[in-house]
């Protein structure tokens, strides 16, 4: 069983960087054809996808956050670890860890962590 474990501060001042680290157990985030995925659901809107980085260390961002979102992982750890910079409090969200294998939904999550950005 696949286990993923958000970890990092829950509270981050406008214009800070928001570092957050996800956890693997059960699995090896290089297993062929997965991908590791963040995503976020603001107070009372829908989920959003942020970026994710494949089981061959390539990586793919939102188009909307991009310019903002680096995901890089420590295989050593069985992590990886998502940065959001230049935070506003528009960036307040439950933020989630997620796998995903080719052709299939996300079928593995983290219980998510709350990220609050104020002053």
């Amino acid at each position: 069983q696949v286990q993923l474990q958000e970890s990092g501060p829950g509270l981050v001042k406008p214009s800070q960087t928001l570092s957050l680290t996800c956890t693997v157990s059960g699995g090896s985030i290089t297993t062929d054809y997965t991908y590791w995925s963040w995503i976020r659901q603001p107070p009372g809107k829908g989920l959003e996808f942020i970026g994710h980085i494949t089981y061959s260390g390539n990586t793919y961002y939102s188009p909307s956050l991009k310019s903002r979102t680096s995901i890089s992982r420590d295989t050593s750890k069985n992590q990886f670890t998502l940065q959001l910079n230049s935070v506003t409090p528009e960036d307040t969200a439950v933020y989630y860890c997620a796998r995903k294998s080719l052709g299939t939904l996300y079928d593995y999550w983290g219980q998510g962590t709350q990220v609050t950005v104020s002053s």
